[in-house]
């Protein structure tokens, strides 16, 4: 009995002294970001059509091109009161950026800086494949919540050709 004891309380403290899982990426293949680069079509709301666990609360990214003179992100969840009441809260990252299509982003919170890539966008600007090299986070964002299938799938691909695990993505 001890020794099962022993054994069941070994295998606790080596699996929550396990190291974390780096991200949805695997990190040894190439980060791409797009050639498209005209940031005054990006400017505005995208909602999220796919992430990853973790974002569940994420509902829309903008891109903010001037606030106050800097480039920033707000990335809207939706917040829940107790009697149930939901609406979406914003909060807006400040971006520095790290070159086209390429930010880091500052949490306004005091957290750990986040980068975002721009990976792919379509053509006319309505669907896109959001990451960083890390792999902690991706996104699909599109302008609209609903529609667009061929693009979503596109976006999708474009991730999984990064090396992001495209099974584990939640799509919305």
């Amino acid at each position: 009995m001890r020794v099962c004891v022993a054994l069941a309380f070994g295998s606790l403290v080596a699996a929550c002294a396990a190291p974390e899982a780096a991200g949805y990426r695997d990190t040894s293949r190439p980060l791409t970001y797009t050639s498209r680069s005209d940031v005054s079509r990006l400017a505005g709301a995208w909602h999220l059509r796919g992430h990853y666990p973790g974002d569940e609360g994420l509902r829309q990214v903008s891109y903010l091109r001037d606030r106050q003179g800097h480039e920033a992100f707000e990335l809207v969840v939706r917040a829940c009161a107790a009697n149930g009441d939901c609406e979406g809260a914003g909060e807006v990252w400040q971006a520095k950026p790290l070159g086209p299509n390429r930010w880091r982003l500052t949490d306004p919170k005091g957290g750990a800086a986040r980068d975002l890539w721009v990976i792919w966008v379509d053509e006319g600007y309505r669907t896109a494949a959001i990451g960083a090299p890390d792999g902690g986070y991706g996104w699909v964002l599109d302008r609209s919540v609903k529609g667009g299938a061929d693009r979503i799938t596109a976006a999708r691909e474009v991730l999984d050709f990064n090396g992001y695990d495209i099974g584990a993505m939640i799509q919305r």
